[in-house]
């Protein structure tokens, strides 16, 4: 046993609680301006600890959130009154996570836009310093693009994604942290389910085999893949069902059942279709010997920041719309959603960017 095995196996766990999930609330400060600019809010430090303390203080969310990813500067954040958002967490019994990739640069003689993730150099001393100040587990994401007319995704490109995540969880592990994996294929493109589906199995074998090699604790990670679906500009865009029923037979073709949970990414679908999609997959006959959950940052908060607009008056409503989509997706990883938070134009709009 390592120094941290027993830790990142009860951690592990505790995400993967039935009936909860992740809330991704880790958007860098060039992201989470593109939010703001739609509701005509100013990126600035305040207005960031506004919002994500408003997010953090909303009464019950803990009963549907087991864990929240933040950005660096939101690890640190404190409210008005010297109170910490680590400790706003733990009031709801949230686990504190923390993004650690430094974002994509181009791979040399890979096809045209295909990248890896950068971030490896320095990352053991700032996991270490970030167990430290209180998170508990980590999320890196790697990105993989279907392009048949270029090729990709090339096998050196998965190799290169999949073995820089596995390093990353490696070096997490080693401190204390429990890995987000988070390799997606991108829904950008015109491919169908089925060439999605025999991409995504690809990059999950190679990521598993990655992981085993690098000797990462199985049981001590969360797998955050996308779900299996048409590309974003297909002309056949396959159905809820499709999805869930696609998605799940590439899960038990690839994903051990010692993972104790997958987290879905909404990679771009609108709130409702995130809660539905998970809800379609959670009713899916066959075996789910993972606990399928949510790992949502826009199919959360597109209502929150509707709501909000930026103004202390709104903080209530804006908090009541972020209990309900939560909610909405416990159900969901419960299969047992229907319908109950289907209102509203920013739950039914695309978050595809």
């Amino acid at each position: 046993m390592g120094k941290f095995d027993a830790e990142l196996i009860e951690t592990a766990n505790a995400i993967a609680t039935p009936g909860k999930g992740i809330l991704a609330a880790d958007e860098s400060t060039g992201t989470i301006g593109k939010r703001f600019d739609k509701i005509s809010v100013e990126n600035n430090r305040d207005n960031r600890r506004k919002y994500r303390q408003l997010l953090f203080e909303t009464k019950g969310l803990g009963e549907f959130i087991s864990g929240c990813i933040c950005f660096e500067e939101t690890l640190y954040e404190k409210r008005e009154d010297g109170t910490s958002f680590i400790d706003l967490l733990k009031a709801e019994n949230i686990i504190p996570g923390i993004k650690v990739d430094k974002g994509q640069a181009p791979i040399k003689d890979a096809a045209p836009g295909e990248t890896s993730t950068q971030g490896i150099d320095g990352l053991a001393a700032r996991c270490a310093e970030y167990y430290k100040h209180g998170a508990r587990f980590a999320k890196w994401r790697a990105v993989i693009k279907i392009d048949a007319a270029t090729g990709a995704p090339t096998q050196l490109a998965i190799d290169e994604q999949t073995r820089g995540l596995a390093r990353y969880a490696s070096i997490c592990q080693e401190n204390g942290l429990v890995p987000i994996v988070e390799p997606e294929v991108l829904m950008d493109g015109e491919h169908d389910i089925q060439l999605s589906a025999a991409v995504t199995e690809r990059v999950w074998y190679s990521q598993i085999k990655a992981l085993a090699e690098h000797k990462v604790l199985f049981e001590g990670i969360i797998l955050k893949p996308n779900m299996v679906r048409s590309g974003a500009d297909s002309k056949n865009q396959a159905s809820m069902a499709e999805v869930a029923a696609y998605t799940l037979k590439t899960l038990q073709r690839t994903i051990p059942p010692a993972i104790p949970g997958v987290t879905f990414l909404s990679g771009g679908m609108s709130e409702e279709e995130a809660t539905n999609a998970l809800n379609e997959l959670n009713r899916a006959p066959g075996k789910k010997p993972w606990n399928l959950s949510f790992s949502y940052g826009r199919a959360l908060q597109a209502t929150v920041l509707q709501e909000w607009k930026g103004e202390d008056s709104n903080k209530e409503a804006a908090q009541a719309a972020l209990l309900l989509r939560a909610k909405a997706n416990g159900q969901a990883q419960l299969g047992k959603y229907g319908g109950e938070a289907a209102g509203g134009a920013a739950a039914t709009t695309s978050t595809y960017q």
